[in-house]
């Protein structure tokens, strides 16, 4: 019996997936489990795995495309099985599915353009319609149907703006050609031929500045009143297009979903980073596996504040907070590709050692696509470090329903007031972005007081 080959959910939060390559050709055997194709999804290259044994008797997409979770993309079955129907359904599907997409621009071309503006408009929250420019204003006196339809290409003639009447070689008086009283008598005086020109007065009339400005240009001399050279047209190699990957696709959506609905303030400190320096080299004298940077401390330190303010570790689940027992810390990785969010679980019961491990190799998993969907969901908040790029100080987007995100700027040297003398310290500024919904600015203040006295302490990291 025939199995359907579909575009499955590799990820929790995949809506769409990429075939990247099929790693199986039409004809090769197949048993159920074999990978079959890559996909990529909102986070990582993933495999794709039959479901079936056989031979791969049809491929429905192609490298590249990109389609939706539960959409039909090859047949698995035995050599000799009629798998017509099967190849009918699915192109009557993705027809459908096409017509289905294309069907609210087709509503919408077949409306009234009063009703498309007044929609777009009622969509967005705007002001209403403004008033129409009155006649005087010329061309943009003209009703907005008109204006529509004539950029449409094809709109009915009734429906058509009148344009101006072309010019047509003038008689003595110029009478078949739209032009003012004085433009016509410096045109005699001038030499200048009306019908020859394209006036810039209202409805195309010619006036007195066309009349200086055509002789000028046969005189040779600058025009009186020269117009704006339009912008230079984009030909190819202007620009680049670049297709959105599914990670982007995601990080926009999400951050979308943040920025706007979550109502956000932000809470800055400054540490002083002079123990963990003492402290860091004490542990690399002991050997390299001893060695750990700062940020590796850093996240042992919020690891460990967490615990104590399981307020600030939660989550927003509309209504109810979700506060959690065990701190699972999500560290932001970026790639070529975007920001992804490889968590730490059990940060707070990991050493600073076994904390500095496992960032690498997930970042380096994270660089290469090939982190699993295990290893970035479950973050119960999340630590962003922009130092190491020469970033002062910075606000970080919270990743929903975490009810908290904290951005470290870089570590620098700074004279400060110590005993009553200047002496230069490191110093190091840490922003921290709080849901307002389930964190106060009091809870936020306090997280970060216990915060910094494990950063200015990190020995009672250590007992």
């Amino acid at each position: 019996m025939a199995t359907k080959v579909f575009m499955e959910a590799l990820s929790p939060t995949m809506e769409e997936g990429r075939l990247v390559k099929w790693l199986k050709n039409e004809g090769d055997a197949v048993k159920s489990g074999d990978p079959i194709a890559e996909v990529e999804t909102d986070k990582a290259i993933m495999e794709l795995v039959a479901r079936g044994d056989g031979v791969l008797r049809k491929r429905l997409i192609n490298d590249g495309d990109a389609r939706p979770v539960g959409q039909l993309v090859g047949v698995i079955a035995a050599p000799d099985e009629n798998i017509d129907a099967i190849v009918a359904e699915a192109g009557a599907s993705a027809a459908a599915a096409a017509s289905s997409s294309a069907a609210p621009a087709a509503q919408g071309a077949t409306q009234q353009p009063s009703q498309v503006v007044a929609q777009s408009r009622e969509t967005a929250g705007a002001s209403p319609v403004p008033r129409i420019p009155n006649e005087a204003q010329g061309e943009a006196s003209a009703p907005p149907q008109q204006k529509i339809a004539a950029s449409a290409g094809a709109p009915p003639a009734s429906s058509r703006p009148t344009a101006p009447p072309a010019a047509q070689p003038a008689d003595g008086n110029g009478g078949s050609v739209r032009s003012s009283p004085l433009a016509r008598r410096l045109a005699r005086e001038q030499g200048v031929d009306l019908g020859q020109l394209r006036g810039t007065g209202p409805g195309g009339r010619i006036i007195k500045r066309d009349i200086e400005a055509a002789a000028s240009v046969s005189a040779g001399a600058p025009p009186a009143a020269p117009r704006v050279a339009p912008p230079p047209v984009s030909r190819e190699g202007d620009f680049q297009d670049i297709a959105l990957t599914q990670i982007r696709k995601t990080i926009a959506r999400r951050l979308s979903e943040s920025i706007g609905p979550v109502p956000t303030f932000y809470l800055t400190a400054e540490y002083d980073l002079g123990r963990i320096d003492d402290m860091r080299k004490a542990m690399a004298a002991l050997g390299d596996d001893f060695k750990v940077s700062v940020n590796d401390v850093l996240l042992k330190a919020v690891a460990t504040a967490l615990t104590q303010h399981p307020e600030v570790n939660a989550h927003w689940l509309g209504d109810r907070i979700r506060m959690f027992n065990r701190v699972h810390l999500g560290v932001a990785v970026a790639t070529d590709d975007g920001l992804i969010v490889p968590v730490v679980f059990d940060a707070d019961r990991k050493s600073m050692r076994q904390i500095s491990a496992e960032v690498k190799e997930m970042a380096k998993l994270a660089r290469e696509r090939r982190l699993k969907p295990e290893q970035y969901t479950g973050s119960t908040f999340s630590v962003s470090n922009l130092g190491m790029y020469g970033i002062d100080q910075f606000t970080a987007i919270i990743n929903p329903p975490e009810t908290g995100i904290l951005a470290v700027g870089r570590a620098e040297d700074k004279p400060i007031v110590m005993d009553g003398e200047v002496a230069i310290r490191k110093r190091l500024r840490i922003t921290m972005s709080c849901d307002h919904r389930a964190v106060d600015g009091a809870v936020g203040a306090r997280f970060l007081q216990t915060l910094g006295r494990m950063i200015e302490n990190p020995m009672v990291m250590l007992a």
